[in-house]
């Protein structure tokens, strides 16, 4: 008996279009982090990209638990110094809501070439409107 290995570009590589109305920023990126890791098929194999293209839209309307949008901060450092930024979660959501969510999907997934290979396959758009209808991504309904 031998393990399967899946091969580089063997696995299809289907799309995904998840809407993100009403849906919690946590639950939604770990749903994400597995769908680009490939974690959802049995041809999953650690070290090759196994994983789906991720189409998530209407990020202006995900939601933050408690008291995160007031109390959650994302930083940014120049290297110079006082080059120190830190925004709260809510200016973030005002300004660029698709980066929180791109954020955490981020930290979910290897920190290596493979998890950087596996983040471009994720479109983030803060509307209902994405250019990828060519791709035809299959509506994937999330119950989190």
């Amino acid at each position: 008996m031998s393990s399967f290995m899946a091969k580089p570009g063997v696995v299809p590589q289907n799309w995904h279009l998840i809407d993100a109305t009403n849906q919690v920023v946590g639950r939604l990126a770990v749903a994400v982090a597995n769908i680009l890791r490939g974690k959802h098929r049995p041809q999953y194999t650690p070290h090759i990209d196994t994983g789906e293209y991720v189409i998530i839209v209407n990020a202006a309307k995900m939601k933050l638990t408690g008291k995160k949008l007031q109390q959650k901060t994302y930083q940014a450092y120049s290297h110079y110094p006082g080059g120190l930024k830190t925004e709260t979660a809510e200016q973030v959501m005002a300004k660029h809501p698709e980066r929180i969510i791109e954020a955490a999907v981020r930290r979910m997934v290897p920190r290596n070439r493979l998890g950087r290979q596996q983040m471009t396959k994720l479109k983030i758009y803060a509307d209902a409107d994405h250019p990828h209808q060519a791709q035809q991504p299959k509506e994937l309904k999330l119950e989190l």
